[in-house]
């Protein structure tokens, strides 16, 4: 992917097809709209719990302290948000919280801002429907900016990443978790075959909705391997951007500073 701005009549992929760029977002929305309901059941089942270790591990780097402002992106149903926020209330309770969560899918935080209320999360916590390729937030803003899973979902990633930069303060932070190369010898092979013939499967039995799955796991085959994400990264202004590997490759979990 160039850092050239897509126009809207350039050809980006979806899944394993060609669509035009303008026309990505809505299919994504349409994707994440019907997936909502089952998203966190259909997390557990298809990755056997470890898209909970993951998250934990993202969180741990960004090791929340009072004072910090947060955002996190394609985050609506708020599992990463709720991560940091239980961080923050266990060490620092009388310390106010600041976390932003902006998902482009209204489907997806009215999940996340129904699982808030019913967990008595009831400040602390901002929702914001907006594209990460042009987040309604000024200039600087923030001291952390995590997406999980989400960032391979955008239609212009050169722009959702300088997005990121332009929202962090000097000294902020970018920490993304994403499906990545499988790195192991061998898992790569049990990893595909799970992937495309067991993942469509059951989100077809639990969901209803075996398409939507199969463009999720096609969309992972689409997403750049580990260094070519890290070298994005670097293009879009950050600093010491790297990645270390999670369960052999499956995901990966990238960071690069705002100097």
């Amino acid at each position: 992917m160039t850092d050239k701005p897509l126009a809207q009549d350039d050809t980006v992929s979806f899944g394993f097809r060609d669509v035009r760029a303008g026309e990505k977002a809505g299919l994504v929305r349409g994707v994440f709209e019907s997936v909502a309901p089952k998203y966190d059941i259909m997390n557990d089942l298809m990755s056997g719990g470890l898209h909970r270790l993951w998250k934990n591990t993202l969180v741990d780097s960004v090791n929340p302290r009072p004072g910090m402002r947060f955002l996190d992106v394609a985050g609506g149903t708020g599992d990463v948000a709720f991560r940091i926020h239980d961080r923050l209330r266990k060490r620092w309770p009388e310390n106010p919280v600041d976390i932003s969560i902006c998902d482009i899918n209204a489907a997806m935080l009215g999940v996340g801002r129904d699982r808030a209320i019913d967990q008595n999360r009831l400040n602390g916590l901002t929702w914001t429907c907006g594209n990460a390729e042009a987040l309604p937030m000024p200039d600087q803003s923030f001291d952390v900016y995590t997406i999980a899973f989400g960032i391979r979902n955008v239609t212009d990633r050169p722009k959702a990443l300088r997005e990121a930069y332009r929202v962090l303060k000097p000294g902020g932070r970018f920490l993304c978790l994403e499906f990545s190369k499988v790195v192991l010898p061998g898992l790569d092979w049990i990893y595909d075959t799970y992937s495309f013939h067991a993942i469509p499967a059951i989100g077809g039995l639990v969901a209803g909705d075996r398409d939507s799955y199969q463009y999720l796991v096609e969309s992972i085959r689409q997403f750049p391997p580990q260094k070519t994400f890290a070298d994005e990264l670097t293009t879009a202004g950050f600093a010491r951007a790297s990645y270390r590997n999670l369960s052999g490759g499956i995901v990966a979990l990238h960071s690069g500073w705002r100097i």
